[in-house]
């Protein structure tokens, strides 16, 4: 059953039991709209994310986060905030902002400083939005904690992203500490794709994801262009 048919109060618990368990250093491996993902909080979990993964540390882990996150978070124009928010809110899709953060924000006051370093590249952050009602749970208990949740795909490097937990990689699945089987997440395609991502200082499309026909065509409907890569 895919978390859109689950109680809120059945989410709200898993979510709890997984920012306890990430709090103590371990991983988790959890339903978003877009694929499973593995997601930790401190050094340890995140090293074991990369090591499972067999990921290259030049490619940052994301915020799993929400419009207001972002807002407070990345700088970006008033306007700029408002787009975002717009998409989420009225055509309900789901992709990630790239943008310059405020890294001195107390949101990261406990993460520690190699946390940062492999999530953070050149002075941005990628925060994930929209990905379902896990995923925005996610970010409503960890906003309200104070502990960032960082992550990225639920499969080695390179081979696709996974939309059911028992598709996902031994050795990703060994790496967790916990887990949420969901069942087949929303956006399950053939393609292997997850969630399109936005540098949205320059609107170049770093990756093209599920929907992003739709996403390209809301941008566009507000003024803005989006840049694909050739």
């Amino acid at each position: 059953m895919s978390d859109i048919n689950r109680p809120t109060a059945e989410i709200s618990a898993d979510v709890t039991l997984l920012l306890d368990a990430l709090a103590e250093g371990g991983t988790g491996i959890v339903p978003l709209d877009v694929a499973y993902a593995i997601c930790a909080s401190r050094e340890v979990g995140i090293r074991a994310i990369f090591t499972a993964k067999q990921r290259s540390y030049e490619k940052p882990s994301g915020l799993l986060a929400d419009v207001s996150m972002s807002r407070a978070i990345h700088q970006l124009e008033e306007w700029q905030h408002d787009l975002a928010a717009s998409i989420v809110q009225e055509d309900k899709l789901p992709f990630s902002v790239v943008a310059p953060f405020d890294a001195s924000h107390p949101f990261f006051a406990g993460v520690d400083p190699f946390v940062m370093q492999s999530s953070t590249k050149v002075g941005t952050l990628d925060m994930l939005l929209n990905a379902g009602s896990f995923h925005d749970e996610i970010a409503r208990q960890s906003w309200a904690r104070g502990q960032p949740v960082f992550g990225s795909s639920a499969n080695a490097s390179l081979t696709g992203s996974k939309y059911r937990y028992g598709d996902v990689d031994d050795a990703v699945r060994a790496a967790a500490s916990i887990y949420f089987d969901y069942g087949e997440v929303r956006y399950a395609n053939p393609a292997g794709r997850s969630s399109t991502i936005i540098d949205f200082t320059n609107w170049h499309v770093i990756r093209e994801g599920v929907v992003f026909d739709a996403v390209d065509a809301a941008f566009a409907r507000r003024g803005v262009s989006l840049v694909r890569a050739v």
